[in-house]
């Protein structure tokens, strides 16, 4: 597949920035929200401004290598195909694939693709705003570990993810910890020397919030559970 150039950077885009190198020492990274770029969705001027001042969310890379756990596996257990969107080492993939299920993981990062490709793993470059193969016939598309919050438009993200599944299909989404999380800003990936990537779109979207971009994107909630202190909600198409 041809990858079609970005128009602003992403996060992990960039082979020398900080997700690549943690991806390959398996280290810890913080997304560091930049001062005065929150852009509130659902929630008042109040809570977007608040949402500046927040620490610095941490991401364990060393876990999206490791092998998927039961809260993971959660959302592929009634699937037939799964498209893994932001794949990352693909191990959501790798679940898929042992599970005798058809399979594909999309990623901006070339190092997180090449290390999937190594390991025998269907996986491409690029993002999922490109063109992708088998686009209308994947069973279920996942938006894991945070990636509602690619690009930084949760309701366009959906939109497309949604794009890509059957018309049977559902894009089940891992929403945000608070239920009422609805905030776009803008943000920098930092790992533990203090390297920091170039600023990209994010977004965090809780339970509460993701059925109004459901909503604006056609799509509704069919389904929220929780696994641990995990939670999943299933989007199918509204009609």
């Amino acid at each position: 597949m041809t990858m079609t150039a970005d128009p602003q950077p992403t996060f992990g885009s960039g082979g020398a920035e900080p997700y690549a190198r943690a991806l390959r020492r398996e280290g810890r990274l913080q997304l560091v929200r930049s001062p005065g770029t929150a852009r509130q969705g659902s929630r008042s001027a109040a809570d977007a401004l608040d949402a500046d001042a927040l620490d610095a969310d941490a991401f364990d890379v060393a876990r999206w290598s490791r092998g998927a756990d039961a809260a993971d596996l959660s959302t592929i257990l009634d699937a037939s195909s799964v498209l893994d969107i932001g794949c990352g080492p693909a191990r959501m993939v790798r679940a898929a694939v042992d599970r005798g299920l058809g399979a594909l993981g999309v990623d901006v990062s070339v190092t997180a693709v090449a290390m999937a490709v190594d390991a025998g793993l269907p996986v491409v470059a690029g993002s999922v705003f490109d063109a992708l193969p088998g686009e209308g016939t994947w069973d279920v598309a996942l938006l894991l570990d945070g990636n509602i919050g690619i690009g930084g438009d949760p309701t366009a993200l959906v939109a497309r993810a949604s794009s890509v599944v059957a018309p049977s299909g559902s894009v089940v989404v891992e929403t945000a910890a608070d239920p009422a999380a609805d905030v776009a800003y803008d943000a920098q990936v930092v790992d533990e020397q203090g390297r920091a990537s170039a600023t990209f779109p994010w977004a965090e979207v809780g339970r509460e919030a993701l059925g109004r971009h459901a909503a604006a994107a056609g799509l509704r909630v069919s389904q929220t559970w929780s696994v641990g202190r995990r939670t999943f909600c299933r989007l199918v198409r509204a009609s």
